[in-house]
């Protein structure tokens, strides 16, 4: 890991914004509700509940007829509020780096059916508790950052130091602490937003 930006060219840039610019356009600006609903009764209970959980399972399109939805939901509230607590906890810590944040925030789901393997909602679950510091990973947004030539390992965090989710947080903060005006102010989400629609 390093703490070096990664530079874009002008014209990479310049795809970066018209990318997020045809995101805006594109998606209905109700489609986010769902994320938007969560995230405040995150704000007010501390954590995410097995409702909230499948809310967002419906809003990234992801499949729940599966046999970790069913260990998930036979899992008491109260165990999976526990855990998502500690993962919020955890990404808000502004004592820590975003990256530091992300890798301690996901080593906290880890352990819940849906969240051993792959980030997507693990990704969506961290990002609805912590809006301003987290971001949604996808395969789209993987591919982005390929579109760029950068190198995201899909290594698990058991064969790497750090989670892929973690790797894939401070590979969005180079970009945004090397990015021109205005993309420097971006938001991790905005960035995620972005790299998602490089590749639609």
């Amino acid at each position: 890991m390093t703490d070096q930006p990664l530079g874009l060219a002008p014209e990479q840039w310049q795809r970066l914004a018209a990318a997020r610019q045809a995101y805006a356009d594109t998606v209905s600006p109700y489609y986010e509700e769902t994320l938007h609903e969560v995230t405040r009764r995150a704000c007010t209970s501390g954590g995410i509940g097995k409702a909230d959980i499948r809310a967002l399972l419906m809003w990234k399109r992801l499949r729940a007829d599966t046999p970790w939805a069913a260990e998930l939901m036979a899992l008491a509230d109260t165990d999976v509020r526990r855990a998502t607590a500690a993962a919020t906890t955890a990404a808000r810590d502004t004592t820590l780096s975003r990256c530091a944040g992300a890798q301690a925030s996901r080593a906290a789901l880890a352990h819940l059916p849906g969240f051993r393997t792959g980030d997507a909602l693990a990704s969506a679950v961290l990002t609805a508790a912590v809006p301003d510091r987290m971001a949604i990973y996808d395969r789209r947004a993987h591919s982005g950052l390929h579109t760029f030539g950068i190198t995201l390992s899909h290594a698990p965090g058991r064969y790497s130091r750090y989670s892929r989710y973690s790797r894939y947080i401070e590979t969005i903060d180079q970009l945004l602490a090397a990015a021109p005006a205005p993309i420097r102010t971006w938001t991790p989400r905005d960035m995620d937003t972005a790299l998602y629609w490089l590749t639609a």
